[in-house]
């Protein structure tokens, strides 16, 4: 048993909120919650959709955009998979070794919240700005034949689908995504496994490193395959861990809390049906006094 896991009552030990029996209940209570997630993937949807802001791009800028177009080392399907569905299945593990369903819940949806917001922010930049990718030069004229208008920006002749994903440098969306997802679970981890006991186990800044790692290294990788400058890395890289942090504060105390092992949510179950139970015993007690009263006013 940790040490935090120590400092619970009993009743905290005892209490156990399966799916089965608290999970269609929190489901109602958090409706609108998931309401307000599907439309946030509709406008997600909508802002891949529509077209960037062209910005203009002149021979001289030119230098920095001439970089060779290649594909992606992670491909864009991967980024789903380790940034929400491996998050989900270690809250899954965590489930059927506690028992809470507040926490599996909460863990989802505040992960879910956390890499839609930054897919939103990130999607909503990118066409607001509309900066050209390293690659661009390539995207823009695949033949090497580079033209001009009268003004001196580019008259691209590739292809459109190929044009429009070039102007989409700033921010980089598979790193803030991978920030935002696996940003959430490394907070999530820190409180599970206790890392701010303040017991010294350095070992356990390992586990909680290693997903911001993984992150850190997707974002590498978009600076490797020619398709961010570094600046998008940097900046997607801390929108996503900064949503990520804000999320998880919504639903679950500082990792570094004496109550980080729990959501909110689970403290608050557990306070209203000690108060349910206290108010039920206090009952019981005047009943019997009431009772013994009256027998004695029998027997007087």
């Amino acid at each position: 048993m940790s040490n935090q896991e120590g400092r619970m009552t009993i009743g905290d030990q005892v209490r156990a909120y399966s799916i089965k029996s608290h999970g269609a209940t929190i489901a109602r209570t958090h409706l609108h919650d998931w309401l307000i997630l599907i439309l946030l993937v509709v406008i997600e949807i909508i802002l891949n959709v529509i077209s960037p802001f062209y910005r203009f791009v002149g021979k001289d800028m030119m230098t920095d955009l001439k970089y060779p177009l290649k594909s992606n080392t992670v491909p864009v399907w991967a980024v789903p998979i380790y940034a929400v569905l491996l998050p989900i299945i270690i809250f899954n593990i965590r489930y059927f070794r506690r028992r809470d369903v507040h926490d599996l819940h909460h863990a989802v949806l505040g992960l879910l919240y956390s890499v839609l917001i930054t897919g939103v922010i990130t999607d909503a930049i990118k066409d607001g700005v509309g900066r050209p990718r390293p690659d661009f030069y390539w995207r823009c004229f695949p033949d090497g034949q580079d033209l001009y208008d009268p003004l001196g920006d580019v008259i691209c002749n590739g292809d459109p689908a190929v044009i429009k994903e070039g102007h989409k440098s700033f921010p980089s969306g598979h790193t803030s995504w991978s920030f935002a997802g696996l940003g959430f679970l490394s907070f999530y981890l820190s409180a599970k496994i206790q890392v701010f006991d303040q017991k010294g186990h350095a070992g356990k800044l390992c586990v909680v490193f290693l997903p911001l790692l993984m992150a850190a290294l997707v974002g590498v990788s978009r600076v490797d395959d020619y398709w961010h400058h570094w600046q998008d890395v940097f900046a997607g890289g801390l929108l996503g861990l900064f949503i990520s942090f804000v999320c998880y504060l919504q639903f679950f105390p500082p990792p570094h809390s004496t109550k980080g092992w729990g959501p909110y949510s689970y403290f608050r179950a557990v306070e209203e049906e000690s108060q349910a139970g206290s108010s039920t015993t206090n009952g019981m007690n005047l009943a019997l006094v009431h009772q013994r009263q009256d027998h004695e006013i029998t027997i007087g």
